[in-house]
């Protein structure tokens, strides 16, 4: 696969203006980054966001940036959001790399996972379920903000996977600067599933494409560190309010 940065078009996308169209994608929403920026994330369990990698660090700096100074916003449009929560804490792929140049393996492990301060309890916004990678050729959508359309989130149904290649997904998918960590949803027997989540907007022999991680591998290597690091947390908090200790 060779692939160079280009900008897509916004042909094949469906604006969600209004509450009726918008129906059933609302655990969909804008990650607003340290007021510098956002990107796209999901709700794959009431307090966990699915989302890229790159997202959580600083593109001037490359230092990755403070989780607490992300916010949810789950549904955005118009300036008005079904819930809003707060980052408390994050696991970005062990095998990650920001520094490293634009190739497959950057791609392949661009994922992260937010876990919230306090869970999305609501009928309104229902999380997502996750799949395993479609097959070639598999009919996909995306759901995403952008630069140009930040405050109503754009579905486009009808993309292809064109090829897998070394656990990276690419698509036909049209998407733009702020739709990095968009959810890429299958649509096998009429339910919608993530099945990969946007890393990066390219050009595959002259097509624009875009690109995502294989989601199912990476996905589970996230959950298992996220479980880890909250089990070490309680324990932590257990320890802190637990016996106080005195000299004899």
């Amino acid at each position: 696969m060779l692939a160079s940065f280009v900008t897509a078009d916004d042909t094949g996308l469906r604006k969600l203006n209004t509450g009726d169209e918008g129906r059933g994608w609302e655990a969909v929403g804008r990650l607003d980054i340290d007021g510098t920026g956002f990107c796209t994330g999901a709700l794959i369990e009431e307090d966990l966001v699915l989302t890229a990698a790159h997202c959580l660090f600083d593109p001037t700096t490359g230092a990755q940036i403070d989780e607490t100074e992300i916010e949810f916003r789950a549904g955005w449009r118009n300036g008005r959001a079904s819930a809003y929560r707060w980052v408390g804490d994050a696991v970005v792929h062990p095998d990650y790399d920001y520094a490293a140049a634009a190739h497959e393996g950057r791609v392949r492990n661009d994922v992260a996972l937010l876990k919230l301060v306090q869970p999305i309890r609501t009928t309104e916004v229902r999380p997502f379920a996750t799949d395993m990678r479609p097959r070639d050729g598999e009919r996909v959508g995306v759901v995403s903000y952008a630069h140009n359309r930040a405050d109503v989130p754009s579905l486009q149904e009808m993309c292809r996977v064109m090829a897998r290649q070394h656990g990276v997904l690419v698509m036909s998918c049209d998407v733009d600067f702020g739709s990095s960590g968009a959810p890429v949803f299958s649509f096998l027997d009429g339910e919608p599933r993530i099945v990969s989540v946007v890393s990066a907007k390219a050009e595959a022999n002259g097509t624009p494409v875009s690109l995502g991680t294989a989601l199912e591998s990476p996905l589970q290597v996230l959950r298992v560190e996220m479980a880890s690091r909250s089990r070490f947390q309680s324990s932590a908090e257990r320890n802190a309010t637990g016996a106080k200790f005195v000299k004899p």
